[in-house]
């Protein structure tokens, strides 16, 4: 199996967890305040919105470099 095929596997995978999570968040630590020894941080949450024609248009190019890719070998 070569590099091409597998990199549009990674890409049909990766688009099909876009479609089945469409979000993910993780948390962000900034320091807020830092005087001399005492330390003040705050966690924030963020979250990521995946869009839905962005996760379809990566199975798309996926399934692209898998067919084209046969062409070329």
């Amino acid at each position: 199996m070569n590099t091409i095929k597998i990199f549009g596997i990674i890409l049909i995978i990766a688009g099909a967890l876009g479609l089945t999570y469409s979000s993910f968040s993780y948390t962000k630590n900034t320091e807020e305040l830092k005087v001399g020894p005492v330390e003040m941080s705050i966690n924030e949450k963020e979250t990521v919105n995946i869009p839905v024609w962005a996760a379809a248009g990566v199975i798309v190019l996926g399934g692209l470099i898998l067919l084209l890719g046969n062409s070329r070998s």
